[in-house]
């Protein structure tokens, strides 16, 4: 796929949104939407600051997009995402009618892009979505190798220990 000089500006900034989840300590994640060449949705993951296991970013950037439109049908709309989209996103995607995703790096262990599944595009159901992925993924997966390199240096293996509530 090539991918355009808009491409890329829109995915940089999905990485600067990826960089704010690490503000709140969560996985770096980020996603834009973009309707006719302006931002209508964004966010980072917020799962460790929300206490949600929902608060994906392209959760976020979806929401907001579909608010922005005034209807739950992106037509339209093109997402960037820095990580291939869990089975919740990629499902959400679908049942939006999103046209188009663009995402930066696999994820191998969770991808529903086509690495462990394919939903955004699987022939059974009534809308599949266009999947271009490899747009600045280096820079992307960079971000989520120092996270997780950190994690497993504080001893925490990639997971956070459960604090049950007060």
């Amino acid at each position: 796929m090539l991918f355009t000089p808009e491409d890329a500006g829109w995915m940089r900034l999905a990485l600067a949104r990826a960089r704010d989840a690490l503000l709140t300590d969560d996985v770096p994640v980020g996603a834009v939407a973009v309707y006719a060449g302006e931002v209508i949705g964004s966010g980072g993951n917020r799962r460790e600051a929300d206490h949600d296991p929902t608060a994906h970013a392209e959760m976020f950037a979806i929401r907001q997009a579909a608010q922005a439109l005034g209807t739950w049908r992106l037509d339209g709309v093109t997402l960037y995402c820095t990580l291939e989209p869990c089975s919740m996103c990629a499902g959400a995607m679908v049942l939006a009618r999103l046209p188009r995703l663009v995402y930066a790096t696999p994820d191998p262990k969770a991808g529903a892009g086509g690495s462990l599944i394919d939903l955004l595009r699987h022939p059974q159901l009534n809308h599949q979505v266009q999947v271009d992925s490899g747009l600045l993924a280096e820079e992307a997966a960079g971000l989520l190798r120092e996270f997780f390199r950190r994690l497993r240096a504080e001893g925490q293996n990639g997971r956070r220990p459960y604090r049950p509530p007060a």
